[in-house]
């Protein structure tokens, strides 16, 4: 299996990728981050694949392989399941080529990424609760229509597609010691990394799995962990890796490390905040591994690809609104009160003296296991930073109030 892949995918195939695919796809700019390499450690460097035109680094792969079809498969269409991004650039780069193509997403996707497939020329079909259960439908579609089917990750024109990000990365920052790189199903670090132990001297390679799908983890390391739930990095929750893919990661990753949803919501937040970029979760997984594990990281030249930016907005409020209270510049406040008039007034007083602002008030007399003279009220509040909120409490307690925060998950 390791010769072929290495035939199927090594360097020359990734550059004839790139010339394959140039001036349909954007260049996109590689920038050097001089707060979040303040904040890691590190000397971060960012490939800002959010800026391609489906705003995800996806349709490299999906037009190499494309590019590649015969004129009776461009003819028939071509088929995909995907949870969003690969479907988008499939959609897009096969309306632009007048290739039909029809997409199966799980029914969970988010609805931002259906209707951006359908807009761009897909035809979506619903089917199935995971990744697994839409793929298995769409290999039934690809036989009983005789279209070609085009896998999101396995696939070595598509891998080689995904490649080409490297090439432009190592191109803009050839210092680079190491590339960190988020595994889904492992279309992206296999390409980026052949390209990445091709250099000279060869570059480290470290992937990067939600805690709650670490399939490329168990498979690299003989390891069982429980696959599922609902994480923020939906574009990399996948249970099972490409075998093709697998192969290569066994040959050119270093090694994977797991990132947790806090860090996941953190990595998002920043690279709002810092680089005014949106980056959907799985977008924020390498600079989430930088926020998790500082120590293996610091003083390193490291590359992160932001690899997408379709997050739903609904879903970027509540990620941002929780990374206020993480940091305590947004809390709400349970303080337990006498029912007896000027009682609200006074802590009001304590709050102006503070000058913290009070966004919204919840006052809670009857549903409430007080007597029947107390009541709960919860205060929803927006102070500078942590310190001005504890001040604050410290002083709620100090005029005798029982406080409690409302803690976040």
């Amino acid at each position: 299996m390791s010769e072929n892949v290495h035939q199927q995918l090594d360097l020359a195939t990734i550059r004839q990728a790139a010339e394959r695919i140039a001036g349909s796809v954007v260049r996109t700019p590689t920038m050097h981050s001089i707060t979040l390499s303040e904040i890691t450690g590190a000397e971060v460097w960012l490939k800002f694949e959010n800026q391609q035109f489906t705003a995800a680094y996806k349709e490299r792969g999906a037009l190499n392989a494309l590019l590649q079809l015969s004129e009776e498969q461009r003819k028939r269409g071509v088929i995909a399941a995907s949870a969003g991004n690969h479907s988008q650039g499939l959609s897009y780069h096969g309306r632009r080529l007048g290739v039909p193509v029809t997409i199966v997403m799980p029914r969970t996707t988010p609805t931002v990424k259906v209707m951006q497939t359908q807009a761009v020329g897909g035809k979506v079909v619903l089917e199935g609760e995971t990744f697994d259960e839409a793929s298995a439908h769409a290999r039934k579609l690809e036989k009983e229509l005789g279209l070609t089917f085009v896998h999101p990750f396995d696939d070595p024109h598509v891998a080689a597609g995904q490649g080409t990000v490297a090439l432009e990365f190592f191109a803009d920052a050839p210092h680079l010691d190491c590339i960190v790189v988020p595994i889904g199903g492992g279309g992206l670090i296999s390409g980026m990394g052949t390209v990445a132990k091709a250099q000279e001297p060869p570059v480290e390679v470290i992937g990067v799995e939600a805690r709650l799908y670490p399939s490329s983890w168990n498979a690299l390391k003989g390891e069982e962990l429980p696959c599922g739930g609902d994480t923020l990095a939906e574009g990399i929750a996948v249970k099972e890796p490409g075998k093709f893919t697998q192969a290569v990661i066994e040959k050119v990753v270093d090694d994977i490390v797991l990132v947790d949803e806090p860090h996941l919501e953190e990595a998002v937040s920043l690279l709002l905040q810092i680089e005014k970029t949106v980056v959907e979760g799985a977008g924020a997984a390498g600079l989430a591994a930088l926020l998790a594990y500082p120590e293996r990281f610091r003083g390193k030249k490291v590359g992160l690809v932001l690899c997408g930016g379709n997050i739903d907005t609904r879903l970027l409020a509540n990620v941002l609104l929780r990374d206020l209270a993480r940091s305590g510049r947004l809390a709400r406040l349970r303080v337990t009160l006498q029912d007896r008039p000027g009682a609200l007034f006074k802590v009001m007083k304590l709050f102006d003296q503070h000058n913290v602002n009070i966004i919204e008030i919840y006052h809670q007399r009857i549903f409430t296991s007080l007597p029947a003279k107390g009541l709960i009220t919860d205060i929803e509040c927006e102070a500078r930073d942590r310190e001005q909120l504890d001040a604050l409490v410290t002083s709620l307690k100090g005029a005798g109030y029982a406080v409690a925060p409302v803690e976040l998950n």
